[in-house]
């Protein structure tokens, strides 16, 4: 059922305004209207598009990660490569370049993008992109030194066990990472 050519529960903008504005990130905040009449303004978060991969080795088994601190959360955790989409760079090489960088290792192949997801769609729009590829070449150590303490191969089948224990918690990374999972 819709009025006037609108769902009945689309909520109206009636104005946006810029916070702040910064490569990585626009704030702003939005008077928005309920379709119940009610207005509020709600702060509201737009991010570049990024791209991470999910590397497997050539059997399949094992999947590249990074160790790293999170300095928000204050946590230490396994995160999938990834950075932000350059405005004239393809995806598919971003991604690609995000895992020579932060890991040491180059995709063999072509990268195989699995779907695009936003993570926090109630105030956040944050493009995010996961590829998935196959096999790998060891480049030598990654140039980005400020990503991770360590690379590891993670065996595919310990994933579960490290998400319930809270060692994987990052949206690319979980849905990522069990995506890959459902695949096989």
């Amino acid at each position: 059922m819709t009025t006037s050519g609108r769902e009945s529960t689309q909520w109206t903008i009636h104005s946006e305004r810029t916070v702040d504005d910064t490569r990585k990130a626009k704030l702003s905040i939005a008077h928005v209207e309920l379709p119940n009449g009610v207005e509020f303004e709600q702060y509201v978060l737009r991010i570049p598009q990024s791209a991470m991969t999910v590397l497997l080795d050539d059997a399949g088994e094992h999947v590249l990660m990074m160790w790293r601190h999170r300095w928000i959360l204050d946590r230490w955790v396994w995160e999938l490569p990834g950075g932000y989409v350059d405005d004239s760079e393809d995806p598919a090489v971003t991604a690609a370049r995000e895992v020579e960088e932060e890991t040491g290792w180059r995709p063999r192949g072509a990268l195989r993008q699995l779907f695009t997801f936003q993570p926090m769609v109630g105030m956040a729009d944050a493009p995010n992109l996961v590829f998935i590829g196959k096999g790998a070449e060891y480049v030598g150590e990654p140039t980005d030194i400020n990503e991770a303490q360590h690379v590891e191969w993670l065996a595919l089948d310990q994933v579960p066990e490290r998400i319930a224990n809270g060692e994987i918690v990052g949206a690319g990374s979980l849905v990522g990472l069990l995506a890959a999972m459902a695949e096989r």
